[in-house]
């Protein structure tokens, strides 16, 4: 018996969690398919997952040189409240429903494979730690109810698959309009913010420029490199949000912002812009590790999509969108955040004693990402407004919905966290609410919301994707423009936007 829960878990803990590995291992099955030499195939896949790592390793650096920030905000502005956590929760989860978690992320890989060969959505979802944080939401939610394990991973099996398929296309329509072509989807469970900020930059966006579109005087030319504008403008932001939190609190609690302290206020500023240089480098490193991946993965997944899934496209966390609007990030992080202030001050002061939601404190790591990724779709559809706009509203979104979630959670709704995601939000809602009812009828009712679900993304992608014909660039000039090269049964590699470091060369 220790062997069939030990099996499991070590897949799903050690290797299908680990975006690195799923991605390394997909990559050689599609070189395999290809029929490339032993050489290529291990090189390719040790590169593919090197570039994941790069990822990891970018995303450790964000979350490092924002932890101060994070601190300094909460001192200078006295709000207390939960912190939405995706790791936090599931951690906690783990303990108790470990073994269920593991089978309804197995058999809803498998699951999404099979509709991903067999419906028009062939979206194959490669960002392994998302989908084990949607188990354990689906686990939670299920077992809370009372719900016997085999049902809970039934049920939880199904909804996940779904999910993995479906997102995607819901998406896809604006993916296309940041990549320009098939090669890549994006696979990340905060969709519905993404979505939202393309459907608000479509409705405000006409006639705004890009937030690529800077035209600077030539004293401030330097400042067109992403890297160089990031860390300048968070350097910024730690500075004043420093001055701020050592006037409110004074100097000895301001110094606790970080590990270490500080030895005096010059040395506390120093540190704190340091830091502020320090996310620059980590959105670098982020951006040179989806260069990379994109170089191998993508054409590994013509082997994929010729053997296994035809037409199969890869959906990947939202980093991998980053490349192709670098300002969009930055912008979109900083309204992202704006709009998480202002939900604050709204569940403060009406939705908190009217209703008795949850504070939600807007953490600086979901902002940064989901925030980011919402700024590059709403720049695809609505330029510069877009992207203010877009991410204001993802900010907005991934307050209010955390907060209502908790109400669903049973008894980890007291653990003072949450998931943080979108779609964590509106989908454990639905499903929260349904499994209050009688077995029978929760079961009726979660199996109609996944129909509506699958039905709804292939409606979209047939209307929206399929029927769609993605334009192709008329001249050179136009070509060297675009972040990708134009839509293409082979998926060529991925040419580099202006201002992306560059992967090291594959050697032969």
């Amino acid at each position: 018996m220790d062997i069939i829960t030990a099996i499991p878990g070590f897949l799903v803990n050690e290797i299908l969690s680990v975006p690195a590995f799923l991605i390394g291992i997909i990559t050689a099955i599609g070189l395999a398919a290809m029929k490339r030499s032993t050489g290529q195939v291990i090189g390719g896949a040790i590169k593919a997952t090197l570039g994941f790592l790069l990822i990891g390793a970018g995303a450790s650096l964000v979350v490092a040189s924002l932890e101060p920030l994070g601190a300094m905000i909460t001192g200078a502005t006295g709000a207390q409240g939960v912190v939405p956590t995706n790791e936090a929760i599931v951690g906690i989860a783990q303990e108790k429903y470990g073994s269920q978690v593991a089978w309804i992320m197995i058999i809803g890989f498998g699951i999404s494979l099979i509709l991903a060969r067999f419906t028009r959505l062939r979206y194959v979802f490669l960002t392994g730690h998302h989908v084990l944080f949607m188990a354990t939401m689906a686990t939670i939610i299920f077992a809370t109810a009372g719900w016997r394990p085999w049902l809970s991973i039934t049920l939880g099996s199904i909804g996940l698959a779904i999910l993995m398929v479906s997102l995607p296309a819901f998406a896809h329509p604006f993916t296309r309009k940041i990549t320009g072509n098939d090669s890549i989807a994006i696979g990340h469970f905060g969709t519905l913010g993404y979505i939202t900020a393309a459907s608000v930059g479509k409705a405000v966006g006409k006639n705004s420029k890009s937030t690529e579109d800077m035209k600077l005087p030539e004293g401030l030319r330097f400042l067109r490199d992403s890297m160089v504008s990031t860390a300048l403008s968070m350097a910024l932001m730690y500075i004043v949000l420093a001055i701020l939190f050592m006037v409110r609190a004074g100097s000895q609690e301001a110094f606790t912002a970080f590990d270490n302290g500080a030895s005096s206020v010059g040395n506390y500023l120093v540190q704190s812009f340091t830091q502020g240089l320090q996310f620059g480098v980590a959105v670098a490193v982020i951006l040179f590790g989806v260069r990379t991946v994109l170089g191998e993965l993508v054409p590994a997944f013509q082997g994929i999509a010729a053997k296994v899934v035809p037409g199969a496209i890869p959906a990947l966390d939202c980093p991998i969108v980053f490349p192709y609007a670098q300002n969009a990030v930055l912008i979109g992080f900083i309204f992202s955040f704006l709009g998480g202030l202002v939900g604050l001050a709204t569940l403060s002061f009406w939705l908190n004693p009217a209703f008795g939601l949850a504070l939600i404190l807007p953490g600086l790591v979901p902002h940064f990402f989901t925030g980011g990724a919402a700024g590059v779709y709403g720049n695809a559809t609505g330029g510069r407004r877009g992207a203010m706009l877009g991410a204001f509203a993802n900010g907005l979104l991934i307050t209010f919905l955390p907060s209502i979630l908790l109400g669903v959670l049973g008894e980890f709704g007291g653990a003072n966290t949450t998931f943080g995601d979108a779609d964590f939000g509106w989908f454990g809602i639905a499903i929260g609410q349904a499994a209050t009812l009688s077995v029978v009828s929760a079961v009726i009712v979660v199996i109609v919301i996944y129909a509506i679900i699958l039905v709804a993304a292939i409606a979209v992608q047939k209307r929206c994707v399929d029927a769609v014909t993605i334009a192709t660039p008329t001249n050179s000039s136009e070509q060297q423009q675009t972040p990708t090269q134009p839509i293409s049964k082979q998926y060529p590699k991925i040419l580099p936007p202006a201002g992306a470091p560059m992967p090291p060369k594959t050697v032969s």
